[in-house]
Formats: C-alpha cells, structure tokens, sequence
C-alpha cells in the first residue's frame, strides 16, 4: 500500500491573494460554497413572506389553471399577466418583479414548468436560475407546489447546476454567493426521498465536477488518490492505495504500459462503501482516470488537446458517486476501483506494436497508444472478479465515435444482460442522466484479432464505440453480468461553457438507490427458505470463484 503525502502538490503562483499551501486536498469534499437547501411545507402565500434575497416560484401548467381564482399577492399578478398574454406558454418562460407588494423577497421571478415532469422542472429551474445569475444573492427561496418526487429530485439538482463555478485555481477566486435555498412545497413529507436523493446527488456532482476541471497538474494521479483517502473518513467508506509496486505484483502489464510513459507514477485506488450486510455482493464501479492523455506515441493534434485533463472523467464520476452515498447511505455495498495514471510520450512510453500481457494472462498488441483507456480498463476490471459482484459497470471517457454516434444527450451503453441494460436505462430516465443501449454482436470483435498477440487494441474506423466495448468484454468472466458506459460525449462541454458536468453521478445513484431497494425485497426471500429442505436429488455443484475458474482454464 501507498502512504501518499502532499509533497508532489504544487502550489499557486504567488498573488494578491496567496492560497499558501495546496496540502488539505479534503477543502473540496467541504467546500465553503455548498448550497444547503431546506425542505419546508408551506403555501404559496407564505413563501412570498419568506425573508430571502429572491424567490423562484415554479408553477405547472395545470396548477396554474386551477388558480385563476387565488388571491395570494403572486397569483393575483401572475393573473393579470397571463390577461395581458404577458406570458408566453412554455417551459422555461418566465415573468420578473422588483419590490412586488406583498411580495418579502425584493425579486421574484414566475416560470412556467409546463406539464411537472422532472424534464420539464429543470428546463425551468435553468432558465430561472439564468435570470438572476450575477446578482450575488446570499437567498433563494423556491416554491414548487406539488410537485412529484422525481420532480423536486430534479429541481434541486438544477439549482444547483446553475450556480456552480469553479475557483480551484484562480489567484482571486469569486465563489458561489448563494449559500441558502429554502424549497417549498405543498407537503415536504410527501417528497422527502426526492429531495434527499437530489442533495446528495449534488455533493456528489460538484465533487466530480472538482476533480474534472482541475488542470492536470492539479489532478495527478498521488492528487486523487489523495482525494479518495480524504474521502474515505466518511461514515461506511474506506480505501486502499495501491501503487506501482503493488500493481506490478498483481501483474497488470496493461495498465503499466500506459503510465510508463509518464513521470507521475500510477496508482490503483480501491474505495469501498458497506451500506448492507456484508453477505450482500457488491456493485462494482470501475472508473477510467487518465488524469492526462496526449495519445503518448500516437500523439493527439494540438487543437483542444487541453481538453484531454477530462480523460479522468469516469474516475471523477465514481468519488462523486462515493460521496453521495456517504451522504444518503442506502442500504448497498459499493467497490470502487479507479486506475489512474497519465498517458505521456518519452523514451520509455508504449509503442505501437508493442504486446503487453494482461492481469488476465492475454496478450495485447498496442496497434494505437490513444486507444490507452482500455488497456487500463482491462486490467481493473479483472481485479474486479475477486469480489464476485452482483454488477460491474465501467465508466469512461473511452471513444471519439461515442461522440460522434449520441452527441452530448446521451451516454453509451453496453451490457451482456437484458436486465442489467433496462435497469440502467430506467436509472438515467428517473435521474435525467440519459443513456442509449448500444449493440454488442459477437461479429464487432473480428477487427480485434492479431497476428501477434490474443487481440489488438483498436479494430479500425468502423463501429469504433462498438469494438472498444467488445475489447472490454474480453475480460469479464462468463455469466458476470457487466455493463459498460461510454460518456466521452457527456463527461464534459467544450466551448465558453467549457467544464465538467458530473455525469453520470445522477444515473449511478439513482441505480444504486434502485440496487438497494431490490436487495430490500430479496431479503424476505431468504428468510422464508427452508434451513435444510430433505434432499430429493444430488445436490448441485457449487459455482467456481473466479479464482477455481482461473485454474480451471489453465489446465484446460
């Protein structure tokens, strides 16, 4: 195990505002800027009295119908607005005031949230939030009525989203001004699962958010492994640090081929969170972190390739999906497994044609050094056998033609089993976090096959997304069921609105949540099995562990 320490952390340029050391790597974890949001039953009449410096109200079409005969000081002007066609029909389309009679708060805007869904809620809440960016508010109060679970869920994760900025690194850092929201509702007890499930998904978002926009020499690979022990001292959550040392004994040749290259030496974090009994297999998450990715010898083009310190963007997502389940604790066990490294040209970097050998015992031919992600892939997710999980999903930035299919809606989904797919579909739906299932036919892994080695690494041009998920699929164990995410598209923007989005924290959690509530309904199951039911058969063998299995195929 690695004793990591803050030595290799660099520090910011001297400035008229000197930040002096750069060795408490847990200020992300808390953060001064957090919004805290508070649940509270109230009607519209009474949140216009809250003492805040704006107020948000929300209103669905259909609830707005049903009160053209309310006499609160809010609908009596949103009335009078809607007489005068004032206000256009439409999500997002919204009404401003400034000291509004009866009205505490000096600002008030009205947005429409057109039919209530969770879509529809943050299209909202977005547009809203835009109208008072710049204004430094230290208050908000929300007032959504009575809305539904996934809504308010939604709603919170959009506020949220629309005050972010990111000041790691800025000698004169100007940090979210809004610390306070205060969210109304008809009846708090009635969407108390929505909106604890959206606080934690925030924490968990904004932490993944950190991660992902910090340059790359504030992000190496000791840097989140530092992350990932800070955020271990959470309740229900540990770590384990493994480095080079350790990961050559395990014989991940795959994974150390692509750190070679690089000065900053690679680490294998391993984080754990126990929120079920521990006889209840876990969730497997398997994070690709390249902190930074030049495409080593195959070096990548210029243009954008600062974009690349986003490479470690399923890494990122997996400590973002850790520290909202310390947050929420649902009752599931979690593993976490990140490879981390950077991906560099040097005299001792991979080179095309080179053939590296697996933990699993196959050999690669490293026919592309850009195509590094799922060399790093392959060898965590066979480490990840040995906890026999009831899932295993990869995360990562993996493929240019991810992008290129799906754009930035939806992430790439791969998995072997109908079930798992659904699940994770249904997952990202409920949490606004979109997938689409892509194809896994058995004829995508011809291109992979090599003269020199088991496989190649890449397959060619065509179906590239496809191919990357079929190299993955090599080693993960027969009847393990596995799903792989491909978020190159989603992970983060480009443009003036460059940064981290946090995807796809809301779909893990929202799965893990799900996960846990169908482990709730196994349990009785269990307890109503007969201890020792009278043999009417022989009894079946038992399923080989990954480890019987592995010895099984050596003798074979």
């Amino acid at each position: 195990m690695v004793n990591s320490t803050s030595r290799l952390a660099p520090k910011l340029r001297a400035s008229s505002r000197l930040i002096e050391e750069w060795n408490n790597i847990g200020w992300i974890l808390t953060r001064t800027d957090i919004m805290n949001f508070e649940l509270k039953s109230v009607s519209l009449a009474q949140a216009a009295e809250w003492e805040v410096d704006a107020l948000l109200v929300l209103c669905a079409d259909e609830v707005l119908a049903a009160s053209r005969h309310a006499q609160d000081p809010v609908s009596v002007w949103v009335q009078s607005a809607l007489a005068a066609k004032d206000l256009e029909e439409g999500a997002g389309k919204l009404l401003q005031a400034y000291g509004l009679p009866g009205v505490t708060a000096r600002r008030l805007v009205f947005v429409r949230a057109g039919d209530g869904s969770a879509a529809q809620v943050r299209k909202a809440a977005l547009a809203a939030m835009a109208s008072l960016k710049g204004l430094k508010l230290k208050s908000l109060g929300v007032y959504a009525g009575s809305l539904a679970v996934a809504a308010v869920n939604a709603l919170v994760q959009a506020v949220a989203d629309a005050s972010y900025v990111y000041t790691a690194t800025k000698s004169l850092p100007q940090p979210r001004a809004i610390r306070r929201v205060d969210l109304g509702v008809t009846d708090a007890g009635a969407v108390r699962s929505g909106f604890e499930l959206g606080c934690a998904t925030v924490r968990g978002i904004e932490l993944a958010k950190e991660w992902a926009n910090r340059p790359a020499n504030y992000a190496t690979p000791t840097l989140l492994a530092d992350a990932a022990r800070q955020l271990a001292r959470k309740s229900h959550l540990s770590a384990e640090i493994l480095g080079p040392a350790e990961v050559e004994a395990l014989g991940m040749g795959a994974f150390m081929a692509v750190s070679q290259g690089s000065e900053q030496p690679l680490r294998f974090i391993v984080l754990k969170y126990q929120g079920a009994h521990k006889s209840v297999a876990p969730v497997v998450l398997v994070g690709k972190g390249v902190t930074f990715d030049t495409g080593g010898i195959s070096i990548k083009p210029a243009a954008e390739m600062d974009e690349m310190k986003f490479d470690m963007g399923g890494a990122a997502s997996v400590l973002g999906t850790f520290a909202a389940l310390a947050e929420l604790k649902p009752a599931v066990n979690v593993v976490g497994l990140i490879p981390a490294c950077e991906n560099m040209p040097s005299g001792r970097a991979v080179k095309p044609g080179d053939v590296v050998t697996s933990m699993s015992g196959q050999t690669i031919e490293v026919l592309n050094t850009d195509a590094e992600g799922r060399l790093i892939l392959c060898d965590a997710l066979t480490y990840a056998q040995r906890f026999e999980p009831r899932a295993l999903i990869d995360i990562a930035t993996l493929t240019g033609a991810c992008v290129i299919a799906l754009g930035g809606v939806r992430a790439g989904l791969f998995a072997n089993q109908d079930e798992l797919a659904q699940q994770l579909q249904e997952a990202g739906a409920v949490a606004q976090d979109l997938c689409w299932r892509m194809p896994l036919d058995d004829d995508y892994a011809e291109g992979l096959k090599s003269n020199f080695a088991d496989m190649g690494n890449v397959a060619g041009r065509q179906a590239g997304v496809v191919t990357a998920a079929k190299f993955l699929q090599k080693f993960v164990q027969s009847g393990q069921a596995w799903a792989h995410l491909d978020i190159a598209g989603v992970a983060w923007k480009s443009g003036a609105a460059k940064g981290s989005t946090g995807r796809p924290v809301g779909l893990l959690l929202q799965y893990l949540v799900d996960e846990a509530a169908r482990i709730a309904a196994e349990q009785p199951a269990r307890v109503e099995k007969p201890a020792s039911p009278a043999p009417t058969a022989a009894p079946a063998a038992k399923p080989a562990t990954p480890k019987k299995a592995a010895k099984a195929r050596k003798k074979a």
